[in-house]
């Protein structure tokens, strides 16, 4: 993989040294300058993938530096380098398009996540998303790949939708792609040139959110030793995406409201009224209406996100998409990993339609990379496929018999439920058994594995974050 390169800009030789040691030590490819000028030639031609530049440089102030970085790619990553007291002059950089800014002395650890974060916010600008309907071809970034209908109906969505400033809800379980097309509908919008920035909400504490959103005040609330902008002041005139925006906290949800009623808020501790211009786009792998419902989600707000909807079928309603999919990342990761894979056996491809993928699009390009790494000849078999693999060799004579004994026990316990006017009659027979049947499945992997949510998802085949989302709708989820 391609180590991410950082410029840093600063006239103190010792400090970039020190930077210099500390950054590659972590892995990253590192070039230095001492002045403005000779970063801004640095930029021109190394194309860093992040700059960290001291605010106070000998030829040129860091603010008018970084107009010039913004004029000249306005999707690079700054973060600025700034002595105690001048805190004040690094908010009115980021004001003017810093991704933001570390005082000195810095900590490592609070720089590192700094690091990762403003290199991944500038991947998600810079990384082309397309989509493609037809047999795909690799091309430059990533592809929303299909030709089910309904992805049809989404490929149209994302075109008309993309030049407005509507809000837009994605719906669809993990894995189906949500963020995909928040980043093509960004990428298409008259907003392309200006931030854009992914906010996990359901990775967050419920603590910290506010203050990640909407910024704080030094001493607001303990640890806040300095005064922080928040991502929707740091996204002004840009757009934001609040993933998982389901598992936001009602608090939160209040502001997020009056943000996208009035375009203005408060930091947390602050009096001060900001008004900002950010388009949001949200999703959630949640029933909205549900949580509505159950008084965990508002429903004015509910309505004022979904001003536009587009929904994403799960991988197991598009079975037709797979050939296509695994097509694509079959290129994707030859061109990776230098292999020269030619296609799939038939029996391989049975197997990948037949399978219910619970981890959607995300769990097959998991599979097919596997299958790659593991393969030594030009086809991929179903020997190179754990996921297949595992589930029949757990399988021998004497557990044929078990296997055997628990369908008869199922189909009985079935027939037994059907013969049930009541639960028959109310219509919602399917959705009420296999409701109760992912409870209890969820409930017994978490007795086995000792409530580990970790192993309890790798026995399910689900990602984390899916188990966890349905540990709090079936009320498994203690506080």
């Amino acid at each position: 993989m391609k180590k991410s390169q950082i410029l840093v800009v600063d006239d103190s030789k010792p400090i970039l040294i020190l930077m210099e040691e500390f950054l590659e030590e972590d892995g990253y490819k590192v070039t230095t300058a001492t002045s403005a000028k000779d970063g801004l030639f640095l930029i021109d031609k190394e194309k860093p993938d992040l700059v960290i530049m001291d605010i106070k440089l000998p030829d040129m102030n860091g603010l008018d530096a970084l107009i010039e970085i913004k004029k000249n790619d306005p999707k690079l990553s700054v973060i600025i380098m700034t002595a105690y007291g001048t805190t004040q002059t690094a908010i009115e950089a980021m004001k003017r398009g810093a991704y933001d800014y570390v005082t000195k002395p810095f900590r490592n650890e609070e720089l590192k996540v700094l690091i990762k974060n403003a290199l991944e916010a500038g991947r998600l600008m810079k990384e082309s998303v397309s989509y493609q309907a037809k047999k795909p071809e690799l091309t430059e970034g990533i592809c929303i790949i299909g030709e089910n209908p309904q992805m049809l109906e989404i490929y149209k969505t994302i075109g008309k939708v993309a030049d407005s400033n509507a809000t837009v809800l994605i719906r669809g379980e993990s894995g189906t792609g949500k963020e995909l097309v928040a980043r093509a509908i960004y990428q298409n919008s008259l907003r392309k040139d200006r931030s854009f920035l992914a906010v996990n909400c359901a990775a967050i504490p419920e603590s910290l959110l506010e203050s990640e959103l909407f910024g704080h005040e030094k001493g607001s609330f303990t640890g806040a030793i300095n005064r922080r902008i928040g991502k929707f002041q740091q996204c002004d005139g840009g757009t934001i995406f609040l993933d998982e925006i389901g598992d936001m906290p009602l608090s939160t949800q209040t502001k997020i409201l009056r943000v996208l009623q009035e375009h203005t808020f408060e930091a947390v501790g602050s009096e001060q009224t900001i008004k900002v211009d950010v388009r949001v786009i949200a999703s959630t792998n949640k029933d909205l209406t549900k949580a509505i419902e159950t008084k965990e989600f508002r429903e004015d707000l509910y309505y004022r996100l979904k001003v536009v909807t587009i929904y994403l079928p799960p991988l197991r309603d598009k079975p037709e998409d797979i050939p296509l999919l695994v097509d694509y990342f079959v290129q994707k990761f030859n061109q990776e990993s230098n292999k020269k894979i030619k296609k799939v056996s038939a029996e391989v491809m049975r197997h990948l339609k037949e399978y219910k993928w619970p981890g959607n699009v995300r769990e097959l390009e998991n599979a097919v990379q596997t299958a790659l790494i593991m393969s030594k000849k030009d086809v991929l078999l179903l020997d190179n496929f754990p996921l297949f693999t595992q589930k029949i060799a757990v399988i021998n004579p004497k557990m044929l018999q078990q296997v055997s004994g628990y369908e008869k026990v199922f189909k009985e316990t079935v027939r037994t439920i059907l013969k049930n006017p009541v639960i028959f009659a109310n219509g919602e027979l399917y959705k009420t058994v296999m409701a109760d049947l992912e409870k209890s499945l969820i409930e017994a992997a978490l007795d086995e594995n000792n409530k580990s949510q970790t192993k309890s998802a790798k026995i399910l085949g689900i990602s984390r974050n899916t188990l966890r989302s349905r540990m709090k709708e079936y009320g498994l989820l203690t506080k």
